[in-house]
């Protein structure tokens, strides 16, 4: 019978056998995502360490679930029972940054605030800004292919990931992509385990691009009577500028915010829309989106160049979660649609919260169509909880009916696997099942998720 001493033994100091912290590293930050009992946590600080836990684990038939800093909001880093989680938070040294090259490279529980200093220590800027990018990894902004704020104009994580170095089921160490700019040499295995959600293999390490800092930025907020108009004119102004951040958020997430921060806010705005350009003519394309949110109906619109005003005004976006979660239990959604479409699913979302009698703030980076409508519920009355679920399978059902995705940037984990025969087909599933027994045969890593 296999044991968590025999680990134990395999992995001198880097194997944690009681009971209370493995409860705490079983589950991330996602609401109603089921989670089994480990049978031990390693703490992996070597490449070694992690080729070690993993040739074990193949030896034994043991499952294994990688975790990062246990940010994700999808049940994808929850344990299975009698698995391993293996976390990779002590690989947290910064590899290198090449100035000259415009990468850095990291292992993969470098902390993605920690890696955007080092680069900005040089000059240079690391784009990807998930909110979580305090307190997430690297590699855990990898695996879910992360997005943020920004993304808008300089894409998604795997946007900016140069090269990996992962470790497969077996502990066979692979080395994907390359530093230099163009590279077409076999198939793009990098892609492949970008948003891979650590069920084809382990990342340890992350060869990032960076770029030059970008121009000041203008900011323009915008004010509107109500949801809807706030979101017809999000698409206003995408057809006048191209905005580098375009943040939405619904009466319900400003009243909770300002609750919270007491930034003077006004409680009766239906809705806010934030942005930002950092163009070569920043302050001219911030005031034609002014303008643009005017025409289509804002009560109020203010833009500054001033780089700190410009800061004070998004620190309202970035505690939109924070102030939600004050008011319950809340379940995050994260779902996409094409952008002309964002109008119809925030009607639904509001559909929804009416049909289920509960408080959803809607917000998100409404410029590529991605948002978190955020359920709040009382996690004590069962009848919430049940409800609570049938209005997360209601925002998703009504993204997928308007073309879109069930995750933009959170991942597939636990949560979002059940949706997933609606937006892939059969011929598409198989392949991807096929692709999984290609890099871990014995459906080791982190099963029951994503795929």
């Amino acid at each position: 019978m296999t044991t968590g001493a025999d680990l134990a033994s395999a992995l001198p100091g880097r194997v944690v056998l009681d009971p209370d912290v493995l409860a705490g590293v079983s589950v991330d930050r996602a609401g109603l995502a089921s989670a089994g009992r480990p049978l031990a946590l390693v703490r992996a600080r070597t490449t070694e360490d992690v080729v070690t836990a993993l040739r074990w684990a193949s030896a034994h038939g043991v499952p294994v679930v990688p975790r990062g800093a246990g940010t994700g909001l999808a049940g994808g880093a929850n344990a299975v029972d009698g698995g391993v989680v293996l976390s990779l938070a002590g690989m947290d040294r910064i590899l290198q940054v090449d100035p000259a090259g415009r990468t850095a490279t990291a292992q993969a529980g470098v902390l993605t605030a920690d890696l955007a200093a080092a680069a900005a220590g040089h000059g240079l800027w690391y784009a990807p800004d998930p909110a979580s990018r305090a307190i997430s990894t690297i590699g855990g902004n990898v695996a879910t292919n992360a997005g943020g704020s920004c993304c808008l104009k300089y894409g998604v994580t795997g946007d900016s990931v140069a090269a990996l170095t992962a470790v497969l089921a077996d502990g066979t160490v692979v080395r994907t992509g390359s530093r230099t700019r163009k590279d077409v040499a076999g198939l793009d295995l990098t892609s492949l385990l970008v948003g891979s959600e650590g069920t084809l293999a382990v990342v340890v390490e992350v060869t990032v691009r960076l770029r030059r800092q970008p121009r000041p930025a203008a900011t323009v907020v915008a004010s509107f009577p109500d949801l809807d108009t706030a979101a017809a004119a999000l698409v206003a102004v995408t057809a006048v500028a191209d905005p580098a951040l375009l943040e939405l958020m619904d009466g319900t997430t400003v009243r909770a915010v300002e609750d919270l921060t007491r930034m003077g806010l006004d409680a009766s705005t239906g809705a806010l829309l934030l942005l930002q350009c950092d163009g070569a003519d920043a302050a001219e394309e911030a005031a034609r989106c002014a303008a643009a949110c005017e025409r289509a109906g804002a009560s109020y619109t203010a833009h500054t160049d001033d780089r700190e005003q410009g800061e004070a005004l998004l620190e309202a976006r970035r505690q939109a979660y924070p102030a939600l979660e004050r008011l319950g239990t809340t379940l995050l959604d994260d779902v996409c649609v094409p952008v002309p479409q964002v109008p119809a699913l925030v009607r639904a979302v509001e559909a929804v919260a009416a049909r289920t009698g509960l408080t959803i703030g809607t917000f998100g980076h409404a410029g590529d169509g991605n948002l978190h409508p955020t359920v709040v519920y009382d996690a004590t009355s069962p009848a919430q909880v049940d409800a609570a679920g049938r209005a997360f399978d209601g925002i998703v059902e009504a993204a997928l009916s308007l073309g879109g995705t069930v995750t933009g940037e959170h991942g597939v984990g636990l949560l979002k696997q059940p949706w997933l025969a609606r937006q892939l087909g059969t011929a598409e599933r198989a392949l991807q099942a096929r692709i999984k027994a290609a890099f871990d045969p014995q459906g080791l890593l982190n099963p029951g998720k994503a795929l």
